[in-house]
């Protein structure tokens, strides 16, 4: 895959569209790529989280324990959290068939924001909307329950 065919793969994810094509290209350039065969696991539930990744092809099936069962496919994020902070993983990542996947280190994207500040304060914006969001509805579902 070219560099361009990164780029356009990273500018489909919204959580990374924000950064603009600039700060697209640095992730793309330094961004790498792995190759998943079935019942291959990306990552375990709790293990470091130290990178996000985006699918390029194939799908993943996300667990947790006592949690639902979830199947991310081609064009979405796993790990968007594991970018920015200090984590552990939340479930387990395992291939439902050959996948290959897009891997961003949180150094790599931490470096990027660091050089494009514009990108930062829309990852920001977009961060601290979408938590309000989150919180809005859970207080609405709590006001229900009450």
């Amino acid at each position: 895959m070219s560099i361009e065919d990164d780029i356009a793969l990273l500018a489909r994810v919204p959580a990374l569209n924000l950064l603009g094509m600039s700060a697209l290209q640095v992730l793309a350039i330094g961004a790498e790529q792995r190759d998943y065969g079935y019942g291959d696991v990306l990552f375990h539930e709790n293990d470091i989280a130290d990178a996000g990744y985006v699918i390029r092809r194939g799908s993943f099936r996300v667990t947790a324990e006592g949690g639902p069962e979830v199947v991310v496919g081609a064009g979405e994020l796993i790990g968007e959290l594991a970018l920015i902070i200090d984590m552990r993983r939340p479930a387990t990542a395992t291939a439902l068939e050959h996948s290959t996947v897009v891997r961003v280190s949180r150094t790599l994207y931490q470096r990027v924001l660091e050089s494009h500040p514009e990108a930062a304060r829309r990852i920001r914006d977009d961060l601290a909307e979408r938590t309000n969001a989150a919180t809005s509805a859970i207080a609405r579902l709590t006001s229900k329950l009450v």
